[in-house]
This record gives C-alpha cells, sequence and structure tokens, in this order.
C-alpha cells in the first residue's frame, strides 16, 4: 500500500505510521478496502478508534431499492464507519451494486443469502447447492467490490454436534449459521467454506478483501450464552485465523450476541486470546433479552462495555430488532446509539483526541452557548428539535431550570458574569 496513504489512516487514528504498519503486520489492524474500490481504507482492530457498522439491505417481504439507498445515505451522514448490505430480497445484484457506487464508506455483505435466492430461482434450496455455486456467488461480490463478506466457517460437524447433545433455549439464531447447518445435514458433508478455506483464502487475497469470520452459533438468548457450541466455534475460528495471516488475507471476527453483563468481559477475553488478538467484530452485545423495540439502548449498554473490554467494531442494532425490517429513522437511531457507545469506549481507552470533543461541549456548557454547545453534539439535527420546542422565558437559559438555570446562577454569583 502506497506510503501516503499509510500515513493518512495512521494521523487520523491517533498512531504512527511505524505503529500502524507493526499492527497490521501482526494482524491485530486490518484495513478494510476491496482494491476495486476508491475510498480510503479503514483501520479497525487494536489501538484505533472504535469503529460502528450499520445493517441496512431488503427482506423477502419488503423491496424498495430506493428505500435502502436511502438508509445507506441517512448511516454514513449519522456516522457510520461501514454498511453491510443484507438484501434477501429483490434483484440483489442490482441492490449491492447500487450500494457500492453511492457507498463512501466500507461496504460488506454475506454472499450465501445470495446463493438461497438463487437456488429459489431455480425451485431448490439452498440446501440444494453445489460447492461451486457458493464460490461463484463470493466471487461476484468480490468482483463487484465489496470489501468485507462475513463466512460462516466455524459452524463445522464436529461443532453443531453439541447442540444435539445440549439443546439451546433459542437454538441458533444465525441466519448464515443455520443455512450452513441446513446445508451440511442435507448433503451429509462438511461445511464447504471449511472444508474448502483455502481457496476461500485465495479469493480474498487475490480481491485484498476481508475475511469476516461470522459466529454461526452465537447466542440468541441469555440463557445460552458463552455455552459450549459458542466456545467450539470460537476455537475453530481461531485456528482459522491463524491461518488467515499465513496466506496474507485480512481476517476479523464476529461476536456475540445476547451475553449478560457479567460475561462480556470474559467473552472479549476469550476472543483475544483464543484468535490472537485479531480485530473483534460485535452485534451489541445485548445484555438482555426484553428490550423489545428498544434494543438500540440495549445493544449501546453492551457495546460500550465491549469495546471498554477490548472489542474493536461495533455492529448497531435498531430499535426494530426483533421485531421486523428497520426504516430510516432506525437506521439514524441504530447508527448514533452505537457511536455513543463507541465514543465512550474511546474515551476511557484514552484514544487520542476522544475526551476533547467532551471537552469543548462542556466548555460551550458553561457558557451558555447553546447554538455551539448543539452544533458540535453527536446528533446535531435532534438536539437542535428539542431545543427549539420551547425558548425558556429566562434568557440564556432552558425550560428545565429556567431562571433556576445551575450554570447561569454559578456565573453570576462566582464570576460575577
Amino acid at each position: 500500500m502506497k506510503e501516503e496513504i499509510i500515513n493518512e489512516v495512521a494521523k487520523s487514528e491517533g498512531l504512527t505510521p511505524r505503529e500502524l504498519k507493526n499492527l497490521i503486520r501482526t494482524g491485530r489492524v486490518i484495513l478494510l478496502k476491496n482494491r476495486r474500490r476508491r475510498i480510503r481504507p479503514l483501520a479497525v482492530g487494536e489501538k484505533t478508534r472504535v469503529k460502528v457498522n450499520a445493517n441496512i439491505g431488503t427482506s423477502p417481504d419488503r423491496v424498495d431499492v430506493e428505500l435502502e439507498l436511502e438508509k445507506l445515505r441517512v448511516a454514513i451522514a449519522a456516522g457510520a464507519d461501514t454498511v453491510m448490505d443484507l438484501s434477501v430480497g429483490g434483484e440483489v445484484d442490482v441492490i449491492r451494486k447500487e450500494v457500492l457506487r453511492n457507498s463512501t464508506v466500507p461496504v460488506g455483505t454475506v454472499p450465501i443469502y445470495q446463493v438461497a435466492l438463487e437456488m429459489r430461482k431455480r425451485r431448490r434450496s439452498f440446501r440444494e447447492a453445489r460447492v461451486r455455486d457458493i464460490f461463484r456467488v463470493i466471487e461476484r461480490h468480490l468482483e463487484d467490490g465489496v470489501d468485507f463478506i462475513t463466512v460462516h466457517c466455524g459452524v463445522t460437524s464436529k461443532n453443531i454436534a453439541t447442540l444435539r447433545d445440549r439443546p439451546r433455549l433459542c437454538g441458533i439464531v444465525s441466519r448464515g449459521g443455520v443455512m450452513m447447518v441446513e446445508w451440511m445435514c442435507y448433503q451429509g458433508r462438511e461445511n464447504p467454506l471449511y472444508e474448502y478455506y483455502d481457496e476461500l483464502l485465495d479469493l480474498a487475497k487475490d480481491y485484498s478483501a476481508t475475511l469476516s469470520l461470522g459466529d454461526g452459533l452465537r447466542p440468541g438468548a441469555l440463557a445460552d450464552a458463552t455455552d459450549e457450541a459458542q466456545i467450539r466455534e470460537l476455537v475453530t475460528i481461531g485456528e482459522l485465523v491463524q491461518r488467515a495471516r499465513a496466506a496474507g488475507v485480512s481476517v476479523m471476527v464476529e461476536g456475540p450476541g445476547h451475553i449478560p453483563l457479567d460475561q462480556i468481559e470474559a467473552n472479549i477475553r476469550l476472543e483475544k486470546v483464543i484468535c490472537d488478538r485479531a480485530p473483534f467484530y460485535v452485534l451489541g452485545p445485548l445484555v438482555t433479552d426484553v428490550a423489545c423495540g428498544y434494543d438500540h439502548i440495549n445493544g449501546a449498554i453492551g457495546g460500550a462495555l465491549a469495546a471498554w473490554y477490548g472489542a474493536d467494531f461495533l455492529c448497531y442494532v435498531t430499535p426494530s430488532e426483533h421485531l421486523g425490517l428497520p426504516d430510516v429513522e432506525d437506521v439514524r437511531e441504530g447508527v448514533i446509539a452505537a457511536r455513543i457507545a463507541a465514543h465512550a469506549a474511546d474515551i476511557a481507552r484514552k484514544h487520542p483526541g476522544a475526551i476533547e470533543w467532551d471537552h469543548r461541549i462542556s466548555r460551550f456548557r458553561k457558557e451558555l452557548n447553546w447554538d455551539a454547545m448543539i452544533n458540535s453534539s453527536i446528533d446535531p439535527d435532534r438536539a437542535r428539535g428539542i431545543y427549539s420546542i420551547q425558548p425558556s422565558r429566562t434568557k440564556g437559559a432552558c425550560t428545565m431550570c429556567g431562571e433556576f438555570c445551575a450554570v447561569k446562577k454559578t456565573k453570576e454569583t462566582l464570576y460575577g458574569d
């Protein structure tokens, strides 16, 4: 990679070029960028700012390309570092290409979703797909310019046998994970993404793309957290991380899932040990199962803790999680909630420059400089909308305290302002 790009990325992360190169060399930082994309690479991993991903994409029940492009625009405007197109309805080739054409940030996909759609067009099921069908679609995604792909390579015959012996409360909740299990049980064969992993590595290397090793056996309920199936899959993924690094392929690890607060630290530390500090990409994690309609808050609580303990990349969760396909406002709220979690962790991790944003806001609050405070906030439009609903009768105050504003009285009492 060109020296000036490394220098630019290093500067944006508060690292020296030498530090960044060493982290990339050891696989503890990855750069997300397909060689066919004209975007700045995104650094994910140790000592970098915690990143946030936003999922968009159609469903079998709702296909609207323009709506998905609007979600893309809103996600990026709200500060998402990456997006994943998880479309499973409509002309997914067209949707993916439009997302790639309009995205200024790295784009990820789950190629096996499209394999299932193409099999359905042939009036067959995913479980009947041939290995070459799966790999052809993977290459198509990479050829289009997808920067990272989720591949459920750790869902092996040995690992799923655990679920038969020790059934879970919620079973398998990963869409890609259960698809691979269905294929394996029908075919009576090993997971092709595991069996032909070397071929997968060759494809990823050809396009300088990143493999995101999916957690197909992640827990979808607190009762299933940190169970044997989850940990066995993680051990397999740890082996695959080493094989990817040996092949010169960029790799990160996806993580749970539904995890109680008191198990988050252990889960992060397990991944970092088993996978030799590979970048960890977590969904949430969700710290309770009861937050339907508020899972963006649920995920932000877990995400902040996970990132404090060492997770590197937060996949947002929207208010629609567990209920339906997110709309545009859900996407915006999901991104903002995840960004708050990521920023809180960056402060605790003492990432260069993180706390300065908070100090700037605090100075504006002390000065009762409402415009500057609002404009510097994480979501200025939302903040401005709330502030302007009803002006206070007391100059310089808001309607929460009015004439009893503590900041105003401090200025008047102690400083004579």
